[in-house]
């Protein structure tokens, strides 16, 4: 689990969070929603430790981020998995070297065990003939799934994704969705997802966070988020077609 209190920030005079309290529990995908500047990306830092909270506290399970010890803060991040928007392949690498890059760094695991749990990783995410293949030789799908397999090859305990579905067209979408959440369910991670996509809210959305200038505006669950009275998530969610149809039947 992941607890968040009171997480402000700011860059000079310009307060992007401003005090935002959440928990996002382990086995469950937590997504976090927003329009460009609703401070997404930078809530997702500040949890990461790429940004040092201006105030507020972050606990990893019942660790205080704020408190640990250098070592400390450098073994919970080789516990987090991270899935980059443009998935952040080497293009000079195979996928399996891909894969293999944070053992490479990390462990001090023999070849043959790195070997086996890339090739793990690797079938996990239904890629088991690519391993001799270049991120610019397959699918924007297809690179996803490897930015997935990289992620978990440590087995993290916390794992973050920024926009997974970007960039993809909306049946390769659901495979990533469902990639996750299974991922998820299976291994028990505290799963932390930045989306535009309102049809990843719906199918996989087991808590969602609304942003909006800084401020959590609403918490709820893909059930409840349709039907919510609050007027910014409202105008939000049905500014797509998709949703406006659906509202209406």
């Amino acid at each position: 689990m992941i607890k968040v209190i009171n997480i402000k920030k700011s860059f000079g005079e310009k307060e992007v969070l401003r005090g935002i309290n959440a928990e996002f529990e382990a086995g469950k995908t937590s997504l976090v929603i927003g329009t460009s500047g609703s401070g997404k990306t930078v809530f997702m830092k500040c949890i990461i430790g790429l940004f040092k909270p201006t105030d507020g506290e972050i606990y990893y399970d019942d660790r205080l981020y704020r408190n640990l010890a250098k070592k400390e803060r450098k073994a919970i991040r080789n516990e987090i998995g991270m899935l980059f928007q443009g998935s952040a392949l080497f293009d000079s690498l195979t996928v399996e070297e891909n894969v293999r890059f944070p053992l490479d760094m990390f462990t001090k695991m023999t070849k043959k065990e790195k070997q086996e749990r890339v090739d793990f990783c690797l079938d996990r995410v239904n890629l088991t003939n690519a391993n001799k293949m270049y991120p610019g030789k397959i699918s924007g799908g297809m690179m996803k799934r490897v930015g997935i397999a990289r992620a978990i090859v440590l087995k993290p305990k916390y794992l973050f994704c920024d926009e997974p579905n970007s960039g993809l067209d909306p049946k390769t979408s659901l495979v990533i969705d469902k990639l996750i959440k299974e991922i998820t369910t299976d291994y028990h991670i505290t799963t932390l997802i930045n989306t535009h996509d309102m049809n990843s809210v719906m199918e996989i959305g087991d808590k969602v966070i609304f942003l909006h200038q800084g401020l959590k505006e609403w918490e709820g669950n893909s059930k409840e988020v349709l039907h919510s009275e609050n007027k910014l998530l409202h105008d939000f969610i049905f500014a797509s077609e998709f949703l406006k149809a659906l509202k209406d039947q």
